[in-house]
């Protein structure tokens, strides 16, 4: 499944050579978004490039608003009859986001609610 995320990148690692077939380039995005109450959450989110996909921050600048195509990539790992499980967010695509194809937004006075992309918002009485 392929997910997408639009941010300011914040971060740019170098490439790393992990073994003779696998290397990897890290980097990170600053989401910002408002919640209910006009409270700001800023998260700091670590993607990863890999193999021929390393290159494709060549060309993109630190503080650039990128759209970034990923899938969500999950790992079992046994040591010492340890078990621990990794997840990695695998980039596959970044694009500035003034290159990006935007949708329309949704018609919030004719569409209902499952219209948006958030899909409806969550109710303010939560029991937590």
């Amino acid at each position: 499944m392929s997910y997408e995320l639009t941010g300011r990148l914040i971060e740019i690692y170098e490439t790393q050579q992990i073994s003779d077939r696998f290397r990897k380039r890290e980097f990170v995005i600053e989401k910002q978004e408002t919640g209910s109450g006009g409270y700001e959450f800023v998260e700091t989110i670590k993607f990863q490039l890999v193999q021929d996909r390393c290159e494709a921050l060549d060309q993109i600048e630190k503080g650039t608003e990128v759209k970034v195509h990923f899938n969500i990539k999950g790992r079992r790992w046994e040591k010492e009859g340890k078990v621990n499980y990794f997840n990695n967010l695998e980039a596959w695509r970044i694009e500035a986001a003034e290159d990006a194809v935007q949708a329309p937004p949704p018609d919030l006075a004719g569409g209902s609610m499952m219209d948006s992309p958030d899909g409806p918002e969550p109710p303010d009485d939560l029991p937590f």
